[in-house]
């Protein structure tokens, strides 16, 4: 029998936790497994869910129902429905279309990623008019790093024909100071940006709390 949200202690029940805590509460895993309602035989409900964040993450708005239909258990109901709900969000918060002005602006669609316990290297494409087109996860590291490649970053840049582009990473531990190795991939990925024509407007370090702004610090 695959494991159903009844069989986690009431405690942690994502719907109860939901209704308790409300929706902001919620870990992207958590909002899921409410969607999928159950797992598989071979994997409870948290765990699969785990497993399409991630694969979300990765496409961002551009996730489609193969995408979720290649795992087992997902189904073309479960993926319908979780691609409904993306989509019924996405026209609501509008992240297609929102303009940047400061590196803030950014925040709202990134700052989930700071519940994560690892490094996550997230790429922001930006059109000419300073519009969002999407948000994915580049790359996912150890606690302390994410390894990142600038064919990496700007392989979906070129996809979505942006004109620029801002990274961001969570500290999942520790000072918001970029480290050497922060700096250094700043450099290789703006200088790879001035090659390609697409700027890297900027790299953005944070947390649950603040923030760290490589342009608002004069680092560009």
């Amino acid at each position: 029998m695959s494991k159903r949200i009844s069989d986690i202690p009431e405690q942690d029940r994502p719907r109860e936790k939901l209704l308790r805590k409300g929706a902001a509460a919620m870990s992207d895993q958590e909002l899921l497994a409410i969607l999928l309602g159950k797992g598989t035989p071979g994997m409870d409900v948290m765990t699969l869910a785990g497993k399409l964040a991630r694969v979300i993450d990765e496409k961002g708005l551009s996730v489609r129902a193969e995408d979720l239909t290649a795992f087992e258990g997902i189904g073309e109901a479960k993926a319908t429905l979780v691609l409904a709900a993306i989509e019924f969000a996405r026209r609501r918060i509008k992240p297609e279309g929102l303009k940047i002005r400061t590196p803030a602006d950014v925040l709202p669609l990134i700052r989930h990623f700071a519940e994560r316990k690892q490094e996550h290297f997230l790429s922001v494409t930006i059109n000419g008019a300073n519009e969002v087109l999407n948000v994915r996860v580049v790359s996912i590291g150890l606690i302390d790093r994410s390894p990142v490649h600038p064919r990496e970053v700007y392989a979906d840049a070129l996809t979505d024909r942006a004109s620029g582009i801002i990274v961001a990473h969570n500290h999942p531990a520790g000072s918001l100071e970029p480290s050497p190795s922060d700096i250094a991939a700043t450099k290789q990925i703006k200088q790879a940006g001035e090659i390609i024509g697409i700027e890297l407007l900027d790299h953005i370090i944070f947390n649950r709390q603040a923030y760290y702004s490589f342009l608002e610090e004069g680092r560009f």
